[in-house]
């Protein structure tokens, strides 16, 4: 029985996935805290701290399967604590060893190392589903960097650009994304078995030794220096992941408005039988655009909370720790959804050429106000010609007459430029700079950055 959206069966597809749901499920979770254990058992029994067939039966004994969640998970009640249960019971399945188990660590090495592993697994996801994001984006800006499009301001048409101009400033966010997640790897990826108050106190001298040893058995990272109430590891993780969120909250957000009916430049995917509204039957709603620009806000959320963390009491604390054990599932089990959408929406979107080149020429040439602007501050100079086609436009708006004939029989204008030329001015697919240039940069850039499978 659920009552988080990613527990309920009708809802938690819109929040999650399955993959994402089964590395932060009950049974993951608990293996990877065992495998913690087991670890750590393998590396003492190795050093000789524990005898030698120890290492062995605890870490046969440490597999889920031989754990029943629910008996532990109301032992943990009874006990006030989250893993006394599991000790105790991993205790008593390794026999006459069992007084091996957890030796001379604390329950917060073994949690915070199982979290480890767990968001290491989490990370292999994110990032395969990040670089098809950005796989799919450089198809589509490649696809159109040259195809008009009004390039919006403060929500209002400005100048054109391109279709591609527009994905590849998103595809270059995530060029950043990719090398901010690469970076953050051998930061994050570090376990920590320091004991007690961090000070290996219970094993001496060897128990840096046996930390290391354990956690190269897990395929993480040993730290300078006891972590227990240093957590910028996790928060800087999450702080990565929320700005890919943004990313990808801004892109679906963009969709959003570009879909509108007036709007028409883009559509996302649609298949017979999906329906917008339960009333209106006409309606084909941004259904999916609205769940990829929606979860970004519970993940900045959670973020901010991983953040609230960063301040710890003295040696440890479980006041801030505990809100980590929230927010840190949270933000990947959103971003997998977030990420499997948008992979779906830039697979099957529909893009408008059509559209793009209706709203562009809306304003019967306004849009390229500029462009006559400095055609004709080569000879009159840009002030000027600022203040004469500001009063063009204006009248324009203001008397709904094309822009194109005010300019025509402007004698100021034609002063300086022909009927013709007027016409070739007011052309958008000629005024769009170097868009074109840039999204191969862009492209040419996250191609040759090494972030990308091929």
């Amino acid at each position: 029985m659920g009552s988080h959206v990613v527990d309920l069966r009708m809802l938690q597809n819109n929040f999650s996935t399955g993959e994402m749901r089964s590395i932060w499920n009950d049974e993951n979770r608990l293996q990877k805290i065992l495998d913690a254990e087991s670890a750590l058992a393998l590396a003492q029994s190795e050093l000789n701290i524990i005898p030698k067939e120890a290492g062995k039966v605890i870490h046969n004994a440490a597999k889920m399967e031989n754990f029943d969640i629910d008996n532990l998970a109301d032992e943990a009640v009874k006990l006030k604590h989250s893993l006394m249960a599991t000790i105790n019971q991993l205790q008593e399945l390794s026999g006459d060893y069992g007084e091996y188990v957890h030796f001379g660590v604390t329950t917060q090495d073994i949690t915070d190392t199982g979290t480890i592993l767990q968001l290491k697994e989490a990370h292999q996801i994110l990032t395969r589903d990040i670089k098809e994001v950005a796989h799919l984006l450089i198809g589509l800006a490649e696809k159109y960097k040259d195809t008009p499009m009004p390039a919006r301001t403060h929500g209002m048409q400005g100048l054109p650009t391109t279709f591609g101009f527009k994905l590849a400033v998103v595809l270059s966010e995530f060029e950043r994304h990719l090398a901010r997640l690469t970076e953050t790897e051998k930061r994050v990826f570090t376990g920590v078995l320091a004991g007690g108050v961090g000070t290996y106190a219970a094993l001496g001298s060897i128990g840096p030794v046996v930390e290391k040893e354990a956690l190269d058995k897990l395929g993480l990272h040993t730290a300078d220096i006891c972590w227990h109430s240093s957590r910028d590891r996790v928060s800087e993780y999450g702080s990565v992941l929320g700005l890919v969120s943004g990313s990808l909250g801004k892109l679906g957000n963009e969709f959003y408005n570009l879909m509108r009916t007036e709007i028409n430049e883009v559509e996302e995917p649609f298949q017979a039988g999906n329906v917008g509204s339960t009333t209106m039957p006409h309606k084909r709603n941004p259904a999916m655009f609205e769940g990829i620009a929606s979860l970004t806000k519970p993940i900045l959320h959670s973020v901010a909370l991983l953040h609230e963390s960063l301040v710890m009491e003295h040696e440890r604390d479980a006041m801030s720790w505990r809100s980590e054990w929230v927010a840190l599932p949270e933000i990947c089990l959103y971003l997998s959804a977030q990420l499997k959408s948008t992979i779906a929406v830039l697979k099957g979107l529909v893009v408008k050429p059509e559209n793009m080149m209706r709203n562009l020429n809306l304003q019967g040439g306004l849009l390229l106000s500029e462009r006559i602007m400095f055609a004709l501050s080569e000879d009159i100079g840009k002030q000027t010609a600022h203040h004469l086609i500001y009063e063009l436009s204006m009248q324009a708006y203001e008397q709904n007459i094309p822009f194109k004939t005010l300019l025509i029989n402007d004698k100021n204008v034609r002063k300086v430029l022909s009927e013709e030329q007027i016409h070739h001015l007011l052309d958008p697919s000629g005024y769009t700079g170097l868009a074109g240039e840039k999204v191969m940069e862009v492209i040419a850039s996250i191609k040759n950055g090494g972030y990308l499978d091929e």
